[in-house]
């Protein structure tokens, strides 16, 4: 692939997608939805290939898994996109000076979207699906873990887009190779905006190198608190969802905080992580009070490396706190700023949690596994920012998006 000429041809395809009638671009995502389901058994050969290739033991190997109810999952998501307003064109503010010149402010497309993400093939339907409803082309550059998969996800898209006559060059996916990514870090003047998907380590490097725009999407080190005053049952069903739903996402729970009055509810709390197998790293205090009332072979002291850890996997960190301060004080250490949550039944803990912790998403009596684009009436995410500047959280359509003034006059000059 002629990289250069690849960037050049989805840069020049952007400038008309602006322009595409919302019948047109709603339409095409529909076919997309209902070609995506019609082609399973392609998707399904193509990502076994990948599959083959990877362990089971591997916390990439759930996120890299594409089955039929996943890719109905897909549909239904792009689905969503197509059904959702588009945000192009709103007027965000309109107002008239006193000179008589009328000022306002209008969502645009960012323009070029880059991603880089490793083993997730639904990015790839996903990353186009709210792209292209909001009138951004995007470059695609997925790791060799999923090349398989993305290919065939690739051949069905382009397949849908000449089929709606519009040009193909409006999506590309790069070469699974280092030189694609470096490509992408430097490709100023054609991508507007870099997104990565993906490990810590993949993130921190496209933040080192990347010379042009990112937006972090960071990796999930998620908490729990339980409060002295929290429900024991909300406990116990918000942990074991928020950590055994899908051990490979974000927002799985990977340390949960216990205020020590609460030992004694200790076993019981956890007991439904025993019966999905879950390995639990716990302090002196928690693990004395889990001794004997947990499976032995699944419980191990914690150590300072377990705090802090995404563990991406049937392992969970345990930390007994004194007070709500110190529960708050352990995340602003270790939090990676994704999603937190509380356990209480204390209104004043609630809010003064809310309040006090930095994260893009934070609950109070819920699982954090609703961080999520389309849980949160998004559609889909094209990732969760934990950054603060443009976007924060799921990313959604109006998050890819940008704004211009549009200046309207009537031969006004400025003296002075």
């Amino acid at each position: 692939m002629n990289l250069q000429a690849t960037f050049e041809s989805t840069r020049e395809a952007s400038r008309g997608l602006g322009l595409v009638p919302t019948e047109t671009i709603d339409a095409l995502l529909l076919d997309l939805a209902e070609t995506a389901v019609a082609q399973t058994p392609f998707l399904l050969a193509e990502n076994e290939k990948d599959l083959a290739r990877m362990t089971p033991d591997d916390p990439k190997y759930d996120r890299l898994t594409l089955t039929s109810a996943r890719i109905q999952a897909i549909a239904d998501d792009i689905r969503n996109v197509a059904r959702l307003t588009s945000p192009l064109g709103e007027m965000l503010l309109q107002k008239e000076l006193p000179n008589g010149l009328q000022i306002s402010k209008v969502r645009v497309p960012l323009g070029v979207v880059g991603v880089i993400y490793e083993a997730r093939p639904n990015v790839t339907f996903d990353v186009f699906s709210l792209c292209f409803k909001t009138g951004n082309a995007c470059i695609l550059k997925g790791g060799s873990d999923a090349a398989h998969s993305n290919a065939a996800i690739m051949t069905v898209i382009q397949e849908v887009i000449l089929r709606h006559n519009l040009d193909p060059a409006i999506v590309a996916l790069l070469p699974p190779d280092r030189q694609a990514t470096e490509a992408l870090l430097q490709a100023v003047g054609f991508v507007d905006v870099l997104i990565p998907r993906g490990s810590q380590q993949l993130i921190d490097f496209v933040r080192s190198n990347a010379k042009v725009p990112v937006i972090e999407t960071g990796a999930g080190i998620v908490h729990t608190y339980f409060d002295e005053t929290a429900d024991l049952a909300k406990g116990r069903a918000i942990v074991a969802n928020a950590k055994t739903r899908r051990v490979s996402v974000c927002n799985a729970l990977d340390c949960l905080l216990l205020h020590q009055a609460r030992l004694v509810d200790l076993p019981a709390l956890v007991a439904p992580l025993a019966a999905a197998n879950v390995l639990l790293y716990a302090d002196a205090q928690a693990f004395a009070a889990l001794r004997g009332l947990y499976p032995t072979d699944m419980l191990q002291p914690a150590t300072d490396e377990h705090f802090g850890t995404e563990f991406l996997s049937l392992k969970m960190a345990v930390k007994t706190v004194n007070n709500l301060e110190e529960a708050l004080t352990h995340i602003a250490h270790h939090s990676s700023k994704h999603s937190e949550a509380i356990v209480s039944e204390s209104p004043v803990h609630i809010e003064q949690f809310l309040n006090s912790v930095d994260a893009a998403a934070v609950y109070a009596n819920a699982s954090t596994a609703f961080t999520d684009g389309a849980q949160f009436g998004l559609g889909a995410e094209i990732g969760i920012s934990t950054q603060k500047l443009h976007a924060r959280g799921p990313m959604g359509l109006e998050e890819l998006t940008s704004y211009k003034w549009i200046v309207r006059g009537d031969g006004q000059i400025r003296n002075g």
